[in-house]
């Protein structure tokens, strides 16, 4: 059924506030016929009363933008002199055909809500001083000209500060380079609160007062009547055996020689004893150093079940009341990764180190040399024979011996190196390819350049270290 003008009109009545919908099309015989004709008049009040309504009650808002169906604020107030704005008799605000059209902007058409525009900069254009009669120039006054001139001299002075402080570093840069200067590391580690660096060079100067509290007696054999240095010797490796089978930490090794040489300093024991002084040595290590330690029965089976768990118990209180509970070793371990730090924790260099310092296990003419000088020697022969450089300032300084002081204990190495293979589970663990095969390279070396540092008259070595000590 096709759509009439009647039902054209309800739909505009009823849809009056939508403001996208489609207006009512008047044309100008419609216009002139409502002036004239008198009775049109009733219909035309209603008209303008819906149309004053509607916008006196809807709200202004804008459609996407379209700000042409708000009414201006100069329509909306009285103006000036009591007058309002009236419009002819008979007019009809009439809209476009085609939708809504949208004026072109202007002050008063912004929407009342919108606020003023934020003001925008223009750029800065830096003009050239221009000499002549249009030339614009600044004049200042004598009080802004005597401020610069105060502060001038300042800024000379921080210049020449400046100058100083990069000639210093530069020199002290140049001191570090040649070696003769150390380099200051524990400032890198202030934010690891694991590396403790705030209280590291009180730690180490505390462990070096212990090693002289914890050195045996390197003279113990004279006293010992059923004991050599070649069961001592036997022992120490047997022990290294035992301490790979166990896959225990190396300070544990460390600390049970150190527990087993104060034992013999201070007590006789006879032969058929010292493996037992030695399991027991091990088992109170492994209880010190080990986050769990082997349980006693496996100590037993190791021996052979020679002896039995109850003996090795007795043997461990035994032990301990006689070193008076002092377990305060300070082990080479922590000075050997003292002076990695400052070989830039080379893994090669720190392998043969660890082969190095192991030596001192074995070969009882190292007993009477501290531990910090055992781990400097086993990183200075290290480098020498992976050629990694000089001993530095660094390296002095971080290991706390210069190379004359190494000397004696870095030729006692050299010589153990050059005799031939005495103690075979130690030279096995290191010929693995997990430790570099740390014994068959320095013994290689050692063939090579052994006469370049010790003398081949070199019969009784021990004699050595005591005029070295003297």
């Amino acid at each position: 059924m096709p759509m009439t003008r009647t039902s054209l009109r309800t739909r505009g009545a009823m849809n009056e506030n939508d403001e996208n919908g489609p207006a009512a099309r008047v044309t100008r015989a419609k216009v002139a016929a409502l002036s004239t004709d008198g009775a049109v008049d009733a219909v035309k009040k209603p008209m303008q009363t819906k149309r004053t309504t509607a916008a006196t009650t809807r709200a202004p808002r804008p459609a996407l933008g379209d700000v042409s169906n708000f009414k201006n604020d100069g329509d909306a107030a009285a103006t000036k002199g009591g007058k309002k704005a009236s419009t002819a008799k008979g007019q009809v605000a009439t809209k476009p055909q085609g939708g809504v059209q949208k004026p072109t902007r202007n002050k008063d058409s912004r929407a009342p809500n919108s606020g003023p525009r934020p003001a925008t900069k223009k750029p800065e254009v830096k003009q050239r001083p221009v000499s002549g009669a249009g030339a614009i120039t600044n004049h200042k006054r004598p009080s802004d000209k005597k401020a610069e001139a105060q502060e001038e001299p300042p800024l000379k002075k921080q210049n020449s500060r400046s100058k100083e402080k990069i000639t210093i570093i530069e020199e002290v840069e140049e001191k570090v380079l040649s070696g003769e200067k150390p380099l200051d590391l524990d400032t890198e580690d202030l934010d690891d609160p694991l590396m403790a660096a705030e209280y590291v060079v009180e730690i180490f100067d505390y462990l070096k007062d212990l090693e002289l509290v914890t050195l045996p007696n390197p003279e113990y054999i004279d006293h010992q009547p059923d004991l050599e240095w070649k069961m001592r010797g036997i022992l120490v490796d047997w022990l290294i055996e035992v301490h790979t089978r166990f896959r225990l930490l190396p300070e544990t090794l460390f600390l049970a020689v150190n527990i087993i040489d104060r034992f013999l300093s201070a007590e006789v024991v006879a032969l058929d004893r010292l493996q037992l002084v030695g399991v027991t040595a091990m088992f109170i290590a492994s209880k010190y150093e080990e986050v769990l330690s082997p349980h006693v029965a496996n100590f037993s089976h190791v021996a052979d079940e020679t002896f039995s768990d109850k003996e090795i118990l007795d043997a461990e209180r035994h032990v301990l009341a006689t070193l008076e509970y002092n377990m305060s070793f300070p082990n080479p371990m922590n000075f050997l990764r003292r002076i990695s730090k400052a070989d830039n924790y080379d893994i090669q260099t720190r392998t043969l180190g660890k082969y190095l310092m192991e030596i001192s296990l074995l070969d009882h003419r190292f007993m009477g040399f501290p531990q910090s000088q055992i781990a400097a020697a086993s990183m200075y022969l290290a480098r020498l024979i992976l050629e990694r450089g000089p001993w530095d300032a660094t390296l002095s300084h971080y290991a706390g011996y210069t190379e004359e002081e190494i000397d004696p204990v870095f030729r006692l190495m050299i010589d153990y190196l050059h005799r031939p293979v005495s103690h075979e589970a130690f030279f096995k663990k290191y010929a693995s390819k997990k430790f570099l095969k740390a014994s068959i390279l320095t013994r290689q070396w050692a063939k090579k350049y052994h006469s370049m540092y010790i003398d081949s008259s070199l019969s009784e070595p021990y004699t050595y270290i005591k005029d070295s000590e003297q």
